[in-house]
């Protein structure tokens, strides 16, 4: 199928709403970065966004300033856009990695630019252009399902989620009042729990 600039691959019908999905696979996170290895602003964006817990409006709010110090276990604080609460992250050396290659490419790496610049306008590129390019990424490599912003800290806490941190920690970062409305931010699904059961035999 023919792709046309700006298209929402994903869009619901008309009248009904579908949640937005975390990525679920290694392999599909690989192959979208492989596909943005040449396109060191989006491969930052995407790389950042799945190693934080951070909303797509947090992360278009970053300044140059505000990373390029960081190294790996370094604090990244930045203020919740829905609390108004800074809340602080450790980057790992996953993001510092994507943070100073797309800083290598720049094309205005000083003190108050917007980190995630538009190239034509100069100015940060907002929450519906990532929201696109997102969904761009994910039908490149044929993923179905509906991806957008939130996909991006959705993959980081169904990854942890997969690998045991418990959801009292993924609730924290999350700014969540219940397991239950973690679980169903993440989209784990009723058959992925009961996996549990059938997974491990005592």
């Amino acid at each position: 199928m023919a792709m046309v600039a700006g298209q929402n691959f994903n869009h619901p019908e008309k009248g009904s709403s579908i949640k937005v999905e975390p990525i679920r696979d290694i392999k599909s996170i690989k192959r979208i970065k492989k596909n943005l290895e040449k396109q060191p602003r989006n491969y930052c964006l995407f790389t950042l966004g799945i190693n934080s817990a951070y909303r797509a409006n947090e992360l278009l709010s970053l300044t140059v300033d505000q990373v390029d110090y960081l190294r790996p276990g370094d604090r990244l604080e930045l203020k919740q856009s829905k609390t108004d609460k800074h809340r602080a992250i450790t980057v790992n050396s996953t993001a510092v990695d994507a943070i100073d290659f797309w800083l290598r490419h720049h094309p205005r790496p000083t003190r108050g630019q917007p980190l995630f610049i538009s190239h034509r306008k100069h100015t940060a590129i907002g929450v519906p252009t990532a929201c696109n390019l997102l969904k761009k990424w994910c039908h490149d490599i044929g993923l179905h399902g509906n991806f957008g912003s939130h996909t991006l800290r959705k993959t980081w806490g169904y990854f942890h989620h997969l690998n045991g941190t418990p959801l009292p920690l993924l609730m924290e970062a999350f700014g969540h009042s219940t397991q239950k409305q973690t679980l169903d931010y993440l989209c784990i699904q009723s058959s992925e729990i009961q996996q549990l059961y059938t997974d491990l035999e005592l």
